[in-house]
């Protein structure tokens, strides 16, 4: 439940649309809900301004159903990430609403559409085609969390003048996912050319030596550019996340 919710079902009681009975029993599964394999968090939204996110992986069909079943019945717009295209259709024939985004292997169920948070624009910047899921999972996570976002793609140091070309579009930008694999050495291009937050991600995108990601995560820990700080491997959501709270207008945070 989010914090808009919670205060129209607190109008309605004191319209007198709702009784007080019908209004604890909406409330009945605040905070969470213990369905036995997962306590599912309902307040997370009240409490962080971000829903509660269901990781897919690792998690079985009829898990997921289940958490979704609750976040959805109690008003929550749903994200899952790490989902495979085949789980995601099983998913889809339970829910006809949600969609499933195939680059950033996550799938999406709105309740009501995402409040705008932003105060500007959150970029994520791909160094290669191959970098796409990654980018793609923080591209569709800052979306759901209310920002506007936008993609730029394949613009890594082996032909630096590809970013340079989009350098306004760069500095446009309030915050910046930069994601990159191989030696992960494009956030700190990035970040020497830009007065903007920079959130680096490093992927599993690479040869041997690049020892599925560390070599771009060690490059990126340490970045020569000031600004920039790293995320693990892979974790475009967690970037996302970081950057929404950045990117957030101060008239949308709760007020006392």
């Amino acid at each position: 439940m989010q914090e808009d919710q919670l205060r129209e079902l607190l109008g309605q009681v004191a319209r007198g649309e709702l009784t007080p009975h019908q209004g604890v029993e909406r409330l009945r599964h605040l905070p969470f809900e213990d369905l036995g394999f997962a306590q599912v968090d309902h307040h997370r939204g009240l409490r962080k301004g971000q829903p509660e996110v269901i990781f897919g992986q690792g998690k079985t069909v009829e898990q997921i159903r289940g958490i979704v079943e609750k976040m959805h019945e109690y008003g929550s717009n749903v994200l899952v990430t790490r989902l495979e295209n085949d789980r995601a259709q099983i998913l889809q024939s339970y829910f006809p609403a949600a969609v499933y985004h195939d680059a950033a292997r996550c799938l999406t169920l709105e309740n009501i559409q995402p409040l705008e948070q932003g105060r500007g624009t959150i970029l994520v910047v791909a160094a290669g085609t191959s970098d796409l899921p990654v980018a793609s999972e923080a591209l569709v996570t800052a979306r759901f969390l209310g920002n506007q976002s936008e993609l730029l793609c394949d613009v890594g140091v082996a032909g630096i003048h590809r970013l340079l070309s989009r350098i306004e579009l760069i500095r446009s930008a309030t915050v910046l996912i930069v994601v990159a694999g191989m030696e992960g050495a494009l956030p700190s291009v990035v970040g020497g050319l830009v007065d903007r937050p920079v959130i680096a991600v490093p992927t599993s995108v690479g040869y041997g030596a690049a020892f599925g990601g560390i070599a771009a995560l060690l490059g990126m820990l340490n970045a020569c550019a000031g600004g920039v700080t790293v995320v693990n491997i892979d974790n475009g959501f967690g970037a996302a996340c970081a950057a929404s709270l950045i990117n957030r207008r101060q008239d949308a945070y709760s007020t006392p």
